[in-house]
């Protein structure tokens, strides 16, 4: 399974959930998260970790030796604390840019080739999305895209001006809310896609999977990790019921529903309009 997250505005916390996802993903499964933003990584230097191996040392083995041997991609990965295998993307926005023109080759790509593997997850912090992003066929190639948004004015504005072409982009489009505002229900139905779960603020649990914090807040205890677990859970049923109608549910599937609504003022039908009928 490849899943792509994303954004559609903005910095709503792509990468913290990309490594929460791959840290809570169920048990069935062996994920491995790749820092694939154009705008360069972030874990290298929140945990402290060397440049290779990585994205740019991925990119060069992919270069040399082709990208469909399935074993490439595990063998560039590093270690986080608590054991969760990284693809670590560069600093810099140049070199990202450089590697994932070599790697974001749709069906070819050393991504979706492990993705294909029984048992393997690829999870993919894809940046901000849109048409001309280098991650754009990683986007269309990925059984699963999470657009990740705060369920405020100003962003679900964004969402809806650009859902109709996000749902050409991938066959399983859905929303990941972060924080309060619009209930979670409410959101779903306006804008017709399915939300598989709401990431609530947690500081210290998002300190951790920035490699601060202790491991009392860790993904096995915080509250942002627990949510990280039922959307895991959430998506994966949710693409096994896709790929599987009327197929036998395993023992982590269960169906995709979205998670306890917060409270929130009632969500206006939205479209080309912003706040108090402002044009963008």
């Amino acid at each position: 399974m490849l899943i792509a997250v994303c954004s559609l505005k903005g910095s709503p916390g792509v990468t913290t959930l990309a490594t929460a996802l791959g840290a809570r993903w169920p048990g069935q499964e062996n994920p491995i998260v790749v820092e694939a933003d154009p705008a360069g990584g972030d874990l290298m230097a929140r945990f402290r970790l060397p440049e290779s191996p990585g994205l740019v040392s991925l990119a060069a083995a992919a270069r040399g030796r082709g990208g469909t041997d399935p074993n490439l991609l595990a063998q560039h990965t590093q270690l986080l604390p608590g054991g969760l295998r990284v693809v670590l993307g560069p600093v810099g926005a140049e070199q990202a840019r450089a590697a994932l023109s070599v790697l974001a080759v749709g069906a070819s790509s050393p991504l979706r080739w492990a993705a294909d593997q029984l048992g393997t997850a690829v999870i993919v912090d894809c940046g901000r999305a849109d048409p001309g992003s280098p991650t754009f066929p990683i986007i269309r190639s990925a059984d699963a895209m999470l657009l990740v948004a705060r369920p405020h004015d100003d962003e679900l504005a964004h969402v809806a001006l650009k859902l109709r072409a996000a749902q050409q982009w991938s066959r399983k489009p859905c929303l990941v809310l972060v924080g309060d505002g619009y209930p979670t229900a409410e959101v779903s139905q306006v804008l017709g896609i399915p939300v598989m779960g709401r990431i609530p603020r947690d500081d210290k649990g998002a300190a951790v999977l920035c490699g601060q914090g202790n491991g009392r807040h860790g993904p096995a205890r915080s509250t942002l990790g627990r949510a990280a677990a039922k959307i895991a859970l959430n998506a994966y049923a949710h693409w096994h019921a896709t790929n599987n109608p009327g197929g036998t549910r395993g023992p982590y599937l269960r169906q995709a529903v979205p998670s306890e609504p917060v409270s929130g003022a009632a969500l206006q039908p939205l479209g080309p309009q912003t706040r108090n009928g402002a044009t963008p």
